[in-house]
């Protein structure tokens, strides 16, 4: 019988608000995959758009979750992060990936720290720098315009973007030493969205676009990353997995349009995981 694969997800909890771990773990486990799970915050929501939130922050159980999992033998496919609050996260995630790399696991980080041209607020203006050191250990990064800018020092740009700006902008980020560099929220125009891959010993890129969804919705980066980290786990191209990923979230953000659900309520990707688990 074939192996079941294995991945370590290392994300904050927000208890409501479709995102971060409450996204990976469900999509993860439906494309049949085993998901190992290292909370580094619990809120009682996300911090987009509510008021009042509880924080309790774990940083202190990072760590040692990790080394007790080495101590039983657990071994791992990949190692996969979102949202780190704190520069020591990062520090202890850089560990943890190194040494789970040794072991051959394919690492990915989802550089989850600004949208539309800003650093979440609760980050400082060095945040950028070390979040660039955790990607440059990574085999594969994910990051948004904005990431994309902040980590290559550039100025962010509103789109819709040039083919040229985009290239150039997939250049750069192929000088770090990931293997794969996907850059999320590319568009050309306003009737698609989607992302591009570049392959950074080839240089070659490629483009994967669904119809684009009227508006702006909580969680879909982590929907997205989760996605594609479920293809590229098991064993898909990385352009096969990146329009995988983006027909998916595309999917669940119409779902949510057509609801008229609350959009900081995340979107209703629940719905597309019996057919993303047959694909």
């Amino acid at each position: 019988m074939k192996r079941q694969p294995r991945v370590a997800a290392i994300h904050d909890i927000s208890c409501f608000g479709k995102c971060s771990l409450t996204v990976a773990l469900p999509i993860l486990s439906a494309a049949g995959i085993e998901t190992a799970v290292i909370p580094t915050a619990v809120l009682s929501t996300h911090t987009g758009g509510f008021t009042g939130y509880t924080y309790r922050d774990l940083t202190e159980d990072v760590l040692p979750i990790f080394r007790h999992w080495r101590d039983i033998g657990l071994k791992f496919d990949a190692g996969y992060s979102g949202f780190l609050g704190s520069p020591e996260q990062l520090e202890i995630v850089s560990e943890i990936f190194a040494e789970m790399k040794k072991q051959g696991a394919l690492i990915v980080v989802d550089p989850v720290m600004a949208d539309n041209g800003k650093l979440y607020p609760t980050f400082d203006a060095g945040f950028p720098a070390g979040m660039r050191k955790l990607c440059e250990g990574a085999d594969v990064i994910v990051p948004n315009l904005t990431e994309a800018a902040l980590m290559l020092g550039e100025e962010y740009r509103d789109g819709p973007y040039t083919r040229g700006y985009i290239e150039e902008m997939m250049y750069r980020l192929a000088e770090l030493p990931a293997k794969l560099a996907v850059l999320t929220g590319v568009f050309f125009d306003e009737e698609q969205l989607g992302a591009a891959v570049i392959d950074a010993r080839t240089k070659k890129i490629d483009y994967a676009f669904s119809k684009r969804v009227q508006g702006s919705y909580h969680g879909t980066g982590d929907v997205f990353a989760s996605a594609l980290v479920a293809g590229l786990v098991l064993g898909k191209a990385p352009q096969a997995a990146l329009q995988r990923a983006a027909d998916f979230t595309a999917d669940a953000a119409r779902r949510t349009l057509e609801a008229g659900t609350d959009i900081r309520f995340g979107v209703n990707f629940e719905e597309g995981l019996r057919d993303f688990a047959c694909e």
